[in-house]
């Protein structure tokens, strides 16, 4: 559906550290119901896989909920946390190493109407997609686009010439991990500060 949809090889590095500073500026697409939203993406959060006691794959834990988790990179893995939110996740790494990249916010670019009426807000301003809760209902991800391709026409990442210079984002710990021990202060996640929430 577009010409500057990222490719499977921008997934398939094996930094997942790396690929969640590089969603910064990018664009989360999707096509859900027959409505086109599109959002940047301003803040990230890197997962490492079964040697980070904060991933869902620590350890090698495999469930039916991971699965995705463990194909080869440019996949969705979208769970429900608490219950209530879906959030959208990035799988990276190649098939069996489970690294994933949590999509935490983003700025509305297109399909802003739609995207309020999804969240029932007539206008939220700047926190619209302000958390990973936020972000997946604004643009109708839900668990059952877990594993669905990051290459194919329902959701999708694209690159529309959005610079991010090492100045403008910060980078800190992650949020909501502290079961996690020393893992809970990796420095993987990455905020764009110009969008800053």
């Amino acid at each position: 559906m577009s010409f500057n949809k990222l490719s499977a090889s921008f997934y398939r590095r094996d930094d997942v550290v790396e690929v969640a500073r590089d969603l910064l500026g990018k664009v989360l697409c999707s096509h859900i119901g027959g409505h086109l939203t599109k959002a940047i993406i301003t803040e990230t959060e890197a997962y490492a896989g079964m040697g980070d006691r904060a991933s869902h794959a620590y350890a090698g834990r495999r469930t039916a909920r991971t699965e995705p988790m463990y194909l080869e990179g440019g996949i969705a893995y979208v769970y429900l946390c608490y219950g209530i939110h879906h959030l959208c996740n990035v799988v990276t790494g190649e098939r069996d190493d489970p690294q994933a990249v949590l999509l935490r916010a983003g700025e509305p670019l297109a399909g802003l109407d739609e995207m309020r009426s999804r969240r029932g807000k007539a206008s939220a301003g700047n926190k619209l997609l302000a958390g990973p809760g936020s972000l997946s209902q604004a643009l109708g991800i839900r668990t059952r686009l877990s594993g669905v391709s990051l290459l194919g026409d329902r959701l999708w990442v694209e690159d529309q010439g959005f610079s991010v210079a090492d100045h403008e984002f910060v980078i800190g710990p992650r949020i909501g991990v502290d079961y996690a021990g020393d893992d809970a202060a990796r420095p993987y996640r990455f905020l764009l500060t110009r969008f800053a929430h």
